[in-house]
């Protein structure tokens, strides 16, 4: 009898296995559709391995969108702190960003060398990052600029650029703050001959056409009293965004198993967050003190 039941149980067993197999089949060739084929015309934008990926956003006709909305010259310190706000909010929704750098209308973000991030994908790492970027920009618009409403949406085009070693890396951030500082010296020049000395545009850039960097220092000083090395390092150098830990004070309602209701305190609590520097990066000054953001295991 117990044989004769073995048998059955196992004949049964064989039937369904066989049965799903085909169900498994059937479903797979149904998920299917003949227009799949299209997926052939995707590009591969895979980013090379174990390199430094680099996403650049910068800001699509941003002088005519900082003219329309009053923005000062020769810098507008909420812009820059708008701009800063955004990039902090791309690291801390986005994955694996280990610094990024940003100047006038313009931030670089620096994606992990063993980053596996949407599978390395160009076009991911791009449209993710300028989505985020574009989007915090209109939503936080209001908390820098109170008086001034956001007329229309800003754009922002990115870039994708992979780097194969720490060397090269720090060679294109160097870039982009040595360009920092040459397009703030100009515009501080450029807007002093034209605020204070009563030049119009055309007349200020040929006043300045062929001067070096020690020309442009010499007329800010003798002819504004300016020391350009006084000028805020946010202006000069740009902005750095690293991870680090900081204390965060916050108030939390605390309630004993004896107590009715409970007391209101101010509890510390430590975080990672990306902190805003504005310091030299050119030097190895930097990467000495940081030695983790080129680490490839940190």
């Amino acid at each position: 009898m117990w044989a004769a039941c073995k048998v059955k149980v196992h004949d049964y067993l064989a039937t369904a296995s066989i049965t799903l197999r085909r169900c498994l089949r059937l479903g797979a060739t149904m998920a299917k559709s003949k227009f799949e084929y299209v997926r052939d015309f995707e590009a591969d934008d895979t980013c090379l391995a174990h390199c430094w990926v680099v996403v650049r956003l910068d800001g699509r006709n941003f002088h005519r969108f900082a003219e329309k909305h009053n923005f000062a010259k020769p810098n507008d310190s909420r812009a820059l702190h708008l701009m800063t706000k955004c990039a902090q909010t791309v690291m801390e929704e986005l994955e694996d960003i280990v610094i990024a750098y940003g100047q006038s209308d313009e931030y670089s973000f620096v994606f992990k060398r063993k980053t596996n991030w949407f599978k390395r994908r160009a076009s991911k790492f791009m449209t993710h990052v300028a989505s985020q970027f574009a989007s915090s920009y209109v939503f936080y618009w209001r908390d820098y600029f109170e008086d001034q409403p956001l007329l229309y949406p800003p754009g922002f085009d990115g870039r994708v650029v992979v780097y194969p070693s720490n060397q090269t890396l720090k060679d294109y951030l160097s870039w982009r703050q040595a360009d920092c500082h040459i397009n703030n010296l100009y515009n501080t020049v450029f807007w002093a001959l034209i605020q204070q000395s009563g030049l119009t545009p055309v007349q200020a850039q040929g006043r300045l056409q062929g001067t070096l960097a020690a020309d442009k220092n010499e007329i800010l000083f003798s002819e504004f009293n300016i020391n350009y090395n006084n000028e805020p390092l946010m202006y000069r150098k740009g902005t750095v965004l690293i991870w680090q830990k900081v204390d965060e004070v916050m108030t939390k309602e605390i309630k004993l198993p004896t107590e009715m209701e409970g007391k209101k305190m101010a509890v510390t609590r430590t975080r990672t967050k990306p902190v805003p520097l504005h310091c030299d990066i050119i030097g190895d000054a930097f990467w000495k003190e940081h030695p983790d953001i080129l680490d490839e295991d940190s």
